[in-house]
């Protein structure tokens, strides 16, 4: 890893159907092998399920509502100081909250066995939104650890 100055973020080109750069993130997020095609089918099956369910109309909104109640505000960092390892709570950039989100949903989604993945990943969006499920009890506890650990916030680097 070079030393000299930080890595430049690429920023992935907006979807082809919804012309959102966080539409094509999450088809990043769940693509496999390269196969993107697959991963846009995926994504694009739970969109029209999520709109048909909640009724509310554009899927790129409810992912957006989703999203908020998912994303997390802190998170721990372990910190080595004299022999000792600490859990340091941080706070996270806006694009980390936004990635680690979409991580929990997709791998969510990938822990429910039995049913196709679209439809797994419609219903974790809808989890989601609904501020309930797997992703929204996960983000509460990395939270409660952050709060836990917060007598170590001093050793922040």
């Amino acid at each position: 890893m070079s030393r000299r100055h930080r890595a430049e973020k690429r920023h992935a080109l907006p979807d082809i159907r919804y012309n959102s750069p966080l539409v094509a993130h999450l088809v990043n997020v769940i693509m496999k092998s390269g196969k993107k095609n697959l991963a846009q089918r995926i994504v694009y099956g739970a969109f029209e399920k999520v709109s048909e369910k909640l009724e509310k109309g554009d899927p790129v909104d409810l992912l957006l509502g989703a999203l908020e109640n998912a994303r997390p505000r802190l998170e721990v960092k372990s910190r080595r100081v004299g022999g000792a390892t600490y859990q340091v709570p941080i706070e996270i950039s806006f694009e980390r909250q936004e990635s680690l989100a979409l991580r929990w949903i997709v791998s969510a989604a990938g822990s429910r066995k039995g049913i196709p993945m679209k439809d797994a990943l419609a219903a974790e969006i809808i989890d989601a939104y609904n501020n309930t499920g797997t992703v929204v009890k996960k983000k509460e506890d990395t939270h409660k650890m952050a709060q836990a650990n917060r007598a170590f916030a001093h050793l922040r680097w």
